[in-house]
Parts: structure tokens; sequence; C-alpha cells
């Protein structure tokens, strides 16, 4: 005899309460990437998966975001990224949603003077959110977010010290909204040439002269970081709007420092306008 199964997701609630992202967090598929040098990279990445539910529906099909996932197999990418949130709405019926895809992009450096080659891992995040407007026709924002490990040196160390600085590590993290493509490679680079000192995966001892006292010539407090940094990316015509923050591992305290730029530039533009 054949059953009905019941679908209990689908049924009616009545707490009259809309919830804004309901979904699955931490799912791992591979991916492409494009990359600048090689044409494509193959990475693993994670993925949030949410949308938003209506209040009168009791639960979302979450076995529908795994679906959506292994329909592509191995397609996913940048390309096809607004086709794959556009069928998650359209097959959980749902309003808005949102998609974040985490991974490590590699990119491979030239050590500054012995010229030895080695890679450097970047962690990066393509979020995506579509909502639809009264028409029932979606609209989609995606925003490039990218973590570079840097070096900086402290100005003020260097400026009452009779010998050295300390220096530490720090972690710029760029997250941009643009009108055009951007190289995850653009981003990075940015970043690098703004701080005391690139990292590099690989160095002899030639190369660790140079990059050690190239951050000494170029001391950077985390404030001069964001700064010099949002500088550069209000002077790039193809983004619309950046946060850009520096968290500073600091290497005499037991704290990080911390510093935060936002902007939407679309804004400015706007109230530049006005008589």
């Amino acid at each position: 005899m054949t059953r009905t199964i019941p679908d209990v997701q689908s049924s009616a609630d009545t707490r009259q309460l809309a919830i804004n992202k309901v979904g699955i967090k931490s799912i791992r598929h591979p991916i492409r990437v494009s990359d600048r040098d090689r044409g494509i990279q193959h990475t693993i990445a994670t993925f949030n998966m949410y949308v938003g539910l209506p209040h009168n529906f009791k639960g979302t099909h979450m076995s529908r975001f795994v679906q959506i996932l292994n329909s592509h197999e191995q397609e996913i990418s940048v390309e096809n990224f607004p086709v794959m949130m556009t069928e998650m709405v359209t097959r959980l019926e749902a309003e808005s949603g949102h998609i974040e895809m985490n991974f490590p992009y590699f990119v491979n450096k030239t050590a500054p003077v012995s010229r030895v080659r080695s890679l450097m891992d970047y962690n990066v995040t393509f979020i995506g959110d579509i909502t639809k407007n009264a028409q029932g026709e979606p609209r989609i924002v995606t925003r490039l977010k990218v973590v570079v490990p840097v070096t900086s040196l402290c100005p003020c160390s260097k400026e009452i010290s009779d010998r050295g600085a300390h220096n530490q590590r720090s972690h710029v993290t760029v997250t941009v909204h643009s009108r055009a493509f951007l190289w995850i490679e653009e981003v990075v680079e940015l970043v690098e040439a703004e701080a005391s000192c690139e990292l590099y995966g690989l160095l002899k001892r030639p190369d660790e002269k140079y990059v050690t006292e190239r951050a000494y010539d170029s001391p950077k407090f985390v404030e001069d970081m964001v700064r010099d940094i949002a500088a550069r990316l209000n002077a790039e015509p193809r983004i619309l709007s950046y946060t850009v923050e520096s968290e500073n591992f600091e290497s005499i305290h037991n704290h990080s420092a911390y510093a935060l730029i936002e902007r939407d530039k679309t804004e400015c533009v706007a109230s530049d306008s006005l008589p």
C-alpha cells in the first residue's frame, strides 16, 4: 500500500513571525575561480545559504539547498553565482536569499631578491543578496571580500627607540561592491602596496633583509593602513562601495589594534550633485 508522507515544513504557522534567514551553514563544495595568471583555479568553498521565510510558513526545505549545489556538480563559479541565487529563491519559493561562498585562493608570488617562487593563500568570500520588488523582479547585489595578511611597523616605536621598532602581522579585510569585474589579485595588490611590507610564502636570507628594511622604512599605524587603502579604493572607478578594516596583532601587547572605514561612493556622488 502507498502511504502519503506528510510535508510538515509546508504546513501553516500562526505565530505571525517572519524569519530573516533560514537555511544551511558550513557545507563544502568544489568550485572554479577565475585566476588572472592561470585562467582557472580549482578550490574548495564553504557555503552558507539562506532564504527569508514568510510568517505563515512553518519551515523551509533544507534538502533543496544541497540539491542546488549538487545540480551544478563542479561548475559552480563566480560567473554562475547569480544564476544559483535565482534558482535558490525560486525553488524555495522565497522573496529574498543570501549566499556566502568562502574559499582559500592561492597566488604564486616571487620573492623580492632571490626571485624564488612560492604560494601565498588568501581568504576570499563572495557574498550575494537577492530580493524581489513589488513586480516580482529579482535584484541581485554581489560583493567580494578578501583578507590580506601583511606586515605593519609601529611609527611611534621607530621614533622613540635607539635601535629597531616593533612590528606585527596584520589582517586587512576589504569588502567591495563593484560595477565591473575585479580580479582577486587586484584587491590583494592594492592592499599590499599600502602595507609596511607584504608577506611571502618563502624567503631566502637576502629577501629577509629586504623585507625587514622595507618595513622599517614604511612605518604604519593601523589608522594609516585603513586610510591609505581607502584612498586607493576611492580612486578606483569600478568600486561603488567598500569596507576596509585592519586588525594588527600586536607583538608587545596582549591585544590587537583595530580600525575600519566604510563608504558608499554612490551616496557621495548623489550628495555632490545637489545644488
